[in-house]
């Protein structure tokens, strides 16, 4: 062998060995993940909610979070960390360790935030994976008996300026900037061409209370707390805000049906995991959820919310967050929102 193909050897065994030790790296360190996943879950899993116990979507968790935790054999704890519309919560998801042991209870607002808020401490594109959805809960447009339009048409026509009201006549109470009920008439008001004027209240009860009084005569409000009151008779629901008529209130039409064609808006649940969380746990919670939605006792627990029982594959709960950040985007910009 002479000197100069020496050295050319050992670097080829040297590559050899590197390569060959790089792929048993690879191989253990798949294995290792493979047996993580394969343990899940091995211990309680927290499940956060942005907003305090008690509310709906604190119910809601409770509700998914048991059945799951029946499911999966070890506990699901609800974690509420209220403040800043759901931001708080979410932002301890996004800086969690992606190992299927944090989860979050997301809703319309995790949409929403990013075209309210200017510094975001997180994004929920690039640090959440979305994991299914859970449900949808509708809110009715709704005003007070004695209002002079009966249905939702009469309501355009009105808006629209035909009796000879003026556009801009008409006011609507919301529980404040960027709420909801705000965003969900904003939408309506630009989908439908017409103009409104708005009155923000500190919160959706003061705001239903003058309606009720009949000092603001229109109002788009959750299901949840409208629907009792429209069955005492102290409302009268013109449409619901969904694509699809609810099934707690068949009766009332969807303002798709009335001519407001395309109008969907739904104040949705959904659940979260940290980015970067293995694909294999994304998908066992997803199936897991898409099985707890189908417990009678869960449907009926929800639907008592007025939330709809929906599951979802990853990618189409995905595209959906993403459909929702885009549309809102377009409505708080359109209708220049700005927080309290």
């Amino acid at each position: 062998m002479t000197d100069a193909v020496r050295p050319m050897l050992h670097f080829s065994r040297r590559l050899a060995v590197s390569v060959l030790s790089a792929a048993l790296c690879a191989v253990g360190a798949s294995t290792a993940v493979w047996a993580q996943t394969a343990a899940y879950p091995s211990k309680p899993i927290r499940l956060i909610v942005g907003y305090p116990a008690g509310g709906a979507s604190d119910v809601a968790a409770r509700i998914i979070g048991q059945k799951l935790s029946e499911r999966l054999g070890q506990p699901v704890v609800v974690d509420n960390r209220p403040g800043s519309a759901g931001n708080i919560g979410a932002d301890a998801v996004a800086k969690a360790a992606p190992d299927g042991y944090t989860l979050l209870l997301g809703t319309i607002s995790l949409s929403v935030n990013p075209s309210l808020y200017p510094k975001m401490t997180y994004d929920p594109i690039k640090d959440l994976s979305a994991i299914s959805m859970i449900s949808s809960t509708p809110f009715l447009l709704v005003v007070n008996p004695k209002a002079p339009y009966r249905t939702a048409r009469e309501f355009l026509d009105v808006a629209r300026g035909k009796g000879g009201s003026k556009p801009g006549d008409i006011n609507y109470a919301t529980a404040g900037n960027g709420s909801g009920s705000h965003l969900f008439t904003e939408l309506l008001a630009s989908t439908a061409n017409i103009k409104l004027t708005h009155v923000p209240y500190k919160g959706a009860a003061p705001a239903m209370n003058d309606v009720l009084a009949n000092q603001v005569p229109v109002a788009f409000d959750n299901i949840m707390t409208s629907l009792p009151l429209i069955k005492a008779g102290k409302l009268r629901a013109l449409a619901v805000s969904t694509k699809q008529r609810s099934s707690v209130a068949p009766d009332i039409p969807t303002l798709d049906e009335v001519g407001v064609t395309g109008f969907d808006a739904t104040a949705w649940f959904g659940l979260f995991a940290p980015a970067g969380t293995p694909r294999e746990v994304i998908n066992q919670l997803s199936l897991e959820v898409a099985e707890a939605l189908k417990d009678p006792a869960v449907n009926d627990k929800l639907l008592q919310l007025g939330a709809e029982p929906i599951s979802s594959s990853p990618e189409a709960f995905g595209n959906f967050f993403k459909a929702e950040l885009v549309k809102w985007a377009r409505v708080v910009r359109s209708a220049k929102v700005q927080i309290d």
